[in-house]
């Protein structure tokens, strides 16, 4: 399979090469243009229980849509997401990997996709009380608002809520004010993400809340 994302960093896209007999499987709405001869079937994510979890605790669809090749020659298909954002690729090796609701966007079989409990403090910093978590071998595409840029981190880093988008299992996260309360509430940072531990992160370079936040401003 060879995949390569284009028009990165604002308007990325995944293009993918299918070989004869291969297949990929993408969240639900992330097809954006195929070859006529590739076969597409839609799936529960993982069984009825596992879908509800990933749907209403993990923030993702419902469904998922398996691309195969079927053929006996090579097959195009072009994902995307629904954000303007960029999108990057991370192989797992038997290790898990953490992502925000609404990251993820496809990955190839041997990938397995779940739900763990992130604690109040993923919830104080709007990243919601569940996270998807990501396992097994093979390789995973996701995506952010903005761009995206990959961190090694050994110890403590500080990143402002509604940045994060992945991390390894060795990093906790706390939630605390980013400079005391008087300091908090005239600086405009407000609460912040204290990591610490050692893997690496995955942070966008724009929030979807302060977009928000700056065109509801803008309404009133």
């Amino acid at each position: 399979m060879e995949c390569e994302i284009k028009y990165k960093p604002a308007f990325s896209a995944i293009f993918i090469t299918l070989e004869p007999g291969e297949k990929i499987i993408a969240e639900a709405g992330a097809m954006a243009s195929m070859d006529s001869q590739v076969t597409i079937k839609t799936e529960l994510a993982g069984g009825l229980l596992s879908a509800l979890a990933k749907k209403f605790l993990g923030g993702e669809s419902l469904f998922i849509n398996v691309f195969s090749n079927e053929t006996k020659q090579y097959v195009n298909l072009v994902l995307t997401q629904s954000v303007v954002g960029d999108i990057a690729e991370i192989e797992l090796h038997d290790k898990d990997m953490y992502f925000q609701p609404g990251a993820y966007i496809a990955s190839t079989p041997g990938v397995k996709i779940g739900v763990r409990w992130a604690g109040w403090a993923s919830l104080i910093a709007g990243e919601g009380l569940f996270k998807l978590r990501l396992s097994g071998k093979g390789r995973v595409f996701f995506g952010a608002y903005g761009g995206i840029s990959k961190k090694a981190i050994n110890g403590q880093f500080i990143v402002d809520t509604g940045h994060l988008v992945a991390y390894e299992p060795g990093i906790d996260m706390k939630i605390q004010l980013s400079n005391g309360l008087i300091g908090s509430l005239t600086s405009g940072e407000g609460f912040v993400n204290r990591l610490s531990g050692k893997g690496n992160i995955y942070l966008q370079s724009r929030s979807i809340g302060g977009l928000v936040g700056y065109l509801r401003s803008k309404v009133r």
